[in-house]
């Protein structure tokens, strides 16, 4: 249930090759960012770009109160809504030509107290194991 979903923001989306940039709150991580409070390491590609942000696309969709809304061979943009209240968090991934640039914002309030960087980083962990895992099966 969504008790506190906010607005959709309007800048969502690859502009000119990039993701908006965070707002100046802290409940807002992107790898294009140059500040230490919103920056977060881009996803290497490991092999074709196609199969990464697919791969991508099947991690995302596993998770619990999320929702693909848009997929494409290069961006990839999810809903993803907190346990108890609802909030909702605008989870981004565009293909730039040389890695996959992220974005995770929270819609409402101020601070996120972590939630964005550690969604980012817990996919960045199952992405990364299935390359592995892949990798261990040639």
């Amino acid at each position: 249930m969504r008790l506190f979903p906010g607005k959709r923001p309007r800048d969502l989306g690859p502009r000119d090759g990039a993701l908006a940039p965070c707002p100046d709150s802290p409940n807002c991580v992107h790898s294009g960012a140059a500040d230490r409070r919103h920056a977060i390491e881009p996803f290497p590609v490991h092999g074709k770009p196609a199969a990464a942000m697919q791969r991508l696309h099947e991690i995302v969709s596993a998770m619990p109160r999320t929702e693909v809304l848009e997929a494409k061979p290069d961006y990839l943009y999810a809903e993803c809504a907190t346990r108890v209240l609802g909030f909702v968090d605008d989870l981004e991934f565009l293909y730039d030509g040389r890695a996959i640039q992220v974005r995770s914002a929270s819609r409402l309030g101020y601070s996120d107290l972590g939630v964005n960087r550690k969604r980012v980083e817990r996919i960045r962990r199952v992405y990364e194991a299935t390359y592995n895992d892949k990798a261990s099966d040639t």
